[in-house]
């Protein structure tokens, strides 16, 4: 391909396509089949735990599929279909690569933590594994082993710890617990399926190759930094991986306008004429978790501000991009008061130079529609934002 070959609005329209939103949210029943091609899109689900307004693994599901059954992931899980494994942070991964993650279970934990512990207590995997064994999943405050009170969230006592440790080994694998989004532990061979524990795992350096390869399906066209961040891979380790797969035409190099670094086409890439979704998208979406990604291809620049200080928030404490057509034109501080049965608005705003009338129908739709998926009866704009008034308007 000659130089400067793609422009930037075709990179970003080749990206949604590969991440499922060139297509139509479905109509009809959705089901587990649904769940599978969402899956075979974006690979992998990041796990949040905030519940403000859902926690953020059930949103890319309604960003691809509209309405849907809440139990989609927890059913497949159940059934074998997903694991929970650290790969792009805490995920929801497709059981059929569970392989390509063995190298990262069988390599040395590099946590102090479990070391001094197996230092002071050598023999306690093995007793925790020897409870599992006999009694089942558990979660770690069932083992009650803390000394002392509390510190941080990260000041872990020695149960969870080990169980931690366990669950990075692949010895344990774990699920939410529906009621408090604790993680339990089980013994790995009783949730993961067999066929998946038995089939033959590639060297680290195969694997990682086809992580890359998995992550430019997933992203479509992308830098380099952007193929390592999706699966967390290091990036002195993956980066002479690259020749390797550009010579074997699994990956195309190509430039893109506006980019600096050197990009990548996955030669199966979709590239879509048009583009026209319209979705509110999790903080923790695969299309946007990379920040600057992000920035790069939509020209869009998102911090979440969970962390930041009440009066020092730009736009608020939990707030989802809106995507309309193929670009992301506003952003929506949310949070859903299921006491009174509403979805409030507590912050909306258009990005400089988008016209509110071409946002504000379009957003008063898809924001009746996920209040409904929700189960709340009604949607509250606060006037908080230079959208909220005409949004307010439109309810």
């Amino acid at each position: 391909m000659a130089s400067a070959d793609i422009s930037a609005n075709e990179a970003r329209r080749i990206a949604l396509a590969a991440q499922g939103f060139a297509d139509p949210r479905p109509t009809g029943k959705i089901d587990r089949r649904h769940l599978r091609k969402v899956l075979a899109q974006i690979g992998l689900i990041q796990i949040d735990s905030v519940n403000v307004l859902v926690r953020s693994q059930e949103l890319p599901l309604f960003a691809r599929l509209g309405p849907h059954p809440r139990n989609l992931i927890s059913d497949a899980t159940a059934d074998g279909e997903l694991f929970e494994y650290w790969v792009h942070e805490a995920s929801h991964v497709p059981t059929e690569h569970y392989h390509l993650h063995r190298w990262r279970m069988e390599s040395e934990h590099k946590w102090g933590e479990v070391r001094r512990l197996l230092q002071r207590r050598p023999e306690y995997l093995g007793e925790v594994l020897a409870r599992i064994d006999a009694n089942g999943p558990v979660t770690s405050g069932e083992f009650n082993s803390r000394v002392g009170p509390k510190g941080t969230w990260w000041d872990w006592d020695d149960a969870k710890i080990a169980l931690e440790h366990l669950f990075w080994s692949g010895k344990v694998a774990g699920r939410r617990r529906p009621n408090d989004f604790a993680r339990l532990y089980e013994l790995s061979e009783r949730w993961i399926p067999e066929h998946a524990l038995q089939r033959p795992a590639p060297t680290e350096r195969e694997a990682r190759k086809e992580l890359l390869v998995l992550a430019a399906k997933h992203h479509g066209i992308a830098t380099f930094s952007d193929l390592s961040d999706y699966h967390r891979q290091k990036n002195p380790i993956a980066r002479p991986l690259m020749a390797e797969l550009v010579e074997d035409a699994r990956l195309i190099p190509v430039t893109v306008e506006g980019w600096k670094q050197q990009a990548y086409l996955d030669p199966g890439a979709r590239r879509p004429r048009r583009v026209n979704a319209r979705t509110l998208l999790s903080p923790f979406d695969s299309l946007i978790f990379n920040r600057e990604r992000t920035e790069r291809v939509f020209g869009f620049r998102y911090r979440i501000e969970i962390y930041v200080p009440q009066p020092k928030r730009i736009y608020g404490y939990y707030v989802l991009p809106f995507l309309l057509g193929d670009e992301l034109v506003g952003r929506l501080d949310l949070k859903a008061d299921r006491h009174n049965a509403t979805l409030l608005v507590q912050g909306a705003y258009a990005e400089p130079g988008v016209p509110e009338g071409i946002i504000v129908a379009e957003l008063a739709e898809e924001l009746q529609l996920m209040a409904g998926w929700l189960g709340l009866d009604r949607v509250r704009v606060m006037p908080r934002g230079g959208l909220a008034a005409a949004l307010s308007k439109a309810f």
